[in-house]
């Protein structure tokens, strides 16, 4: 009863007030039909707040996200299903979902009546231009009696996710080499020399039978070994991301960050549908690898790097030394992808341990500088200093894709197919303007090594390792349910 007291709503507080008024205002006039109306006045809220107290509706609620996974800037839709499971009708409901502000207003709706067994549905719709992880629920019914003097709160406990997603855009059709990884139209000539079972060893990746373990080549390589007894059909990628704060510049949905984070999902989309298994890993060592469930997935891949994606965040690395490790975790096989902040020629030496042999390595290589307005001259020093590490790597044998602010990633994808890229300019050059860029880097007071390009650059990409693949996928469909009484 005190807590239906407590829900008295300002109606049930006013007629509770004049009744007192009324009844002390009698007893002082002695007016004894004062003292009847101030009896009524008194006693309707107190009569409704036990009505509404001693309810004992039971609703069961549903929840649907349509879809449960939507891009940034798309809307989604809601539908909520209430059901009165009990055999009495409801009287007035008052329904609110929690959500997020950053995906609208809370929305309420008002009920007349549910009769028992009957349901009823309402829908909205949200939208958000962050994306994220956002938590839906839980549903909150206000019971009211039908003269408003009452309100009870009553809650469900469940809560369902909607996956906020980067913006993807279709990317053109381009032939980027290095497709088929240990298979394909290799496979027959591997199997003629060496039979079915081909004992070479791997590095070992996650979900690989321990049995397997070529201890021989383990004590030698130092790294755990499996023997490779079967070889794959399929094509494999690894999509390098980013995540150094300090490599990125801007703020919101239209940071350098948020551009590089779109530019991996429609990379990563694009070459999904074009048969690829496809491994995400960042500098921060996260991503997906889902190489040991494959068979559980059922071949729906793209969901799981999406929601991976939806929840990345700018990592506190101010370098890439953990990127080789990330990558050797998985194996060393397929096309590399990496979508770059801002590099020095010490990160570009780095990268450049990414790639050996034949393995085909493209960079998007964002100058995160041009996200900022600055004044000419810096701005020259900047674009000379980003033309430099782009230089640098292509010497060392990647595809690069130079990005600007205001660039789209459509137009510029069919550069990753240019095998030949030659060299804008020559080494020497590049050892000048590598100088140069640490000399404006220390007149700005950003904190970068004063070191000259390493002499060993050359012959550093025939060294390092490279990434292993996986399949991606995740879940489509929710909804929660529950009673309130």
């Amino acid at each position: 009863m005190r807590e239906a007291l407590a829900g008295l709503t300002t109606r049930g507080r006013a007629f509770a007030a004049a009744g007192a008024t009324a009844a002390l205002c009698a007893l002082v006039l002695g007016q004894r039909d004062l003292l009847r109306v101030a009896v009524l006045l008194g006693l309707l809220p107190l009569a409704c707040a036990l009505v509404v107290a001693r309810t004992r509706y039971r609703v069961a609620c549903t929840r649907v996200l349509q879809p449960v996974r939507v891009q940034a800037g798309e809307q989604a839709r809601i539908l909520l299903n209430l059901t009165n499971v009990s055999r009495i009708p409801t009287g007035l409901l008052l329904v609110e979902d929690k959500i997020p502000y950053v995906l609208g207003t809370r929305p309420r709706f008002v009920l007349d009546r549910l009769e028992p067994r009957g349901r009823r549905q309402v829908a909205y719709r949200v939208r958000s231009d962050m994306r994220g992880r956002y938590i839906l629920g839980p549903l909150t019914v206000r019971l009211a009696d039908p003269f408003g003097m009452c309100e009870l709160t009553r809650g469900f406990t469940h809560r369902d996710t909607l996956m906020v997603t980067p913006a993807i855009q279709p990317l053109p059709h381009v032939r980027l080499g290095g497709e088929w990884s240990g298979g394909g139209d290799s496979r027959s000539r591997s199997v003629a020399a060496s039979g079915e079972d081909d004992v070479a060893p791997r590095d070992y990746r996650n979900g690989d039978d321990r049995r397997r373990i070529h201890w021989r080549s383990t004590a030698r390589y130092g790294d755990l070994m499996v023997r490779r007894e079967e070889q794959p059909w399929q094509s494999r990628a690894t999509i390098l991301l980013d995540t150094r704060g300090a490599a990125h510049r801007g703020e919101g949905p239209g940071s350098s960050f948020e551009w590089s984070v779109s530019a991996v999902a429609s990379i990563g989309v694009h070459l999904i549908r074009e048969g690829y298994l496809v491994r995400f890993v960042t500098d921060a060592d996260t991503g997906v690898d889902t190489g040991a469930h494959r068979a559980a997935l059922d071949g729906n891949f793209e969901g799981l790097l999406m929601d991976a994606l939806a929840i990345v965040t700018p990592s506190a690395n101010r370098r890439l030394d953990r990127v080789g490790a990330a990558l050797r975790h998985g194996g060393a096989d397929g096309l590399l992808i990496a979508v770059l902040g801002a590099i020095d020629t010490e990160q570009a030496e780095t990268l450049a341990k990414l790639r050996h042999g034949t393995t085909v390595a493209i960079a998007v290589l964002v100058d995160s500088m041009s996200w900022l307005h600055l004044p000419d001259d810096l701005r020259a020093e900047e674009r000379k200093a980003f033309d430099a590490a782009a230089g640098l790597l292509r010497q060392t044998g990647w595809r690069v894709i130079p990005v600007h602010a205001g660039d789209e990633l459509p137009p510029l994808w069919p550069q990753a197919a240019r095998g030949g890229q030659e060299l804008e300019l020559p080494l020497d050059r590049i050892r000048t303007l590598t100088a140069a860029m640490r000399g404006s880097a220390r007149r700005a007071g950003r904190s970068r090594d004063t070191a000259g390009v390493p002499s060993g650059v050359e012959q550093a990409a025939a060294e390092g390792a490279s990434g292993s693949t996986a399949d991606l996928a995740g879940p489509d469909r929710t909804g929660s349910n529950g009673d309130a009484q």
